[in-house]
């Protein structure tokens, strides 16, 4: 398991709608697609049971750090927990769910090439990773703020 360290960012905040979030600078996520057979595909990451919604399905993402862009963020945090490299991806569109004091962005992206679950290197954060479909969401347990911000993403993901 790698070695976590927590910088001044990093840590427990209210936002003005009275939600407690992780990052105090706000955080970013990474949701990584592809075309699939019946549609879009998401690679999802199982959380781990410790983590916060652990058990629950969502994108690769963490707090950011002091003068870090989402689209920055997003790509350290899937480095972070799943290997992945800046150079197996490129970037897309982003959406920003805004709480007031406080936002989540999701960095949208598309692999370079074939991308294989199976060969990612996960750090801890996460139990499993997998491509699921977008028209089978409704099977697995998403993480709340994936599953909120669903409604902005799926016309991301369609153009």
């Amino acid at each position: 398991m790698a070695t976590i360290r927590l910088t001044p960012t990093d840590g427990w905040t209210t936002c003005s709608l009275g939600h407690r979030h992780w990052g105090r600078a706000g955080a970013a996520g990474l949701l990584v697609h592809r075309d699939g057979g019946d549609g879009p595909e998401l690679l999802l990451q199982h959380r781990a049971l410790w983590s916060h919604h652990g058990g629950t399905w969502g994108t690769p993402g963490g707090a950011l750090h002091v003068d870090e862009t989402p689209e920055q963020g997003a790509l350290r945090e899937v480095e972070e927990e799943l290997g992945l490299a800046a150079a197996d991806l490129v970037l897309g569109a982003r959406s920003v769910d805004d709480h007031g004091g406080w936002a989540y962005t999701t960095v949208l992206a598309r692999p370079v090439g074939d991308l294989d679950p199976s060969r990612l290197r996960l750090d801890g954060e996460s139990t499993g990773v997998a491509w699921v479909p977008l028209a089978a969401l409704h099977q697995v347990a998403l993480h709340p703020g994936l599953a909120a911000s669903m409604d902005r993403l799926r016309p991301l993901l369609a153009a």
